[in-house]
């Protein structure tokens, strides 16, 4: 169980099957994102492709994979990088939405589902900003 100090979170990475599965889920989460119209004013690039590849990176490497997103791009410093956006209660909200879409349309064991959505819930939260 996620909450349960015995399941490390770094083991799904390999339990979903590697960073196809995580371009998969993220592939499905900008599927909303593209027409929300609370999130998509957000993203500066025109057809997301840079924000997919950093989201899938960043989610790879908390989960276990490689560290291909800090060797490109250093600590992530999610407060910092998101600073800029106006993020209140309402778009957390749309980004829990698309991301638990997302992450059930995978159909992961039911651990690793729980422990991806423990880890979005409390980011998604941390990232309020307005």
């Amino acid at each position: 169980m996620a909450g349960d100090s015995t399941f490390d979170v770094r083991t799904v990475f390999g339990l979903v099957g590697g960073m196809d599965a995580f371009d998969r889920l993220v592939a499905n989460f900008y599927e909303g994102v593209e027409a929300d119209p609370v999130l998509r004013p957000m993203y500066a690039d025109e057809d997301l492709t840079a924000s997919r590849r950093r989201l899938s990176m960043f989610l790879a490497q908390f989960f276990g994979g490689p560290s291909t997103y800090s060797e490109e791009r250093g600590h992530p410093r999610l407060r910092m990088r998101h600073f800029p956006f106006p993020i209140d209660a309402a778009a957390r909200d749309r980004w829990m939405l698309h991301m638990s879409r997302a992450v059930e349309a995978e159909q992961f064991p039911g651990e690793v589902s729980a422990a991806m959505m423990e880890y979005f819930e409390r980011a998604a939260t941390f990232l309020i900003n307005r």
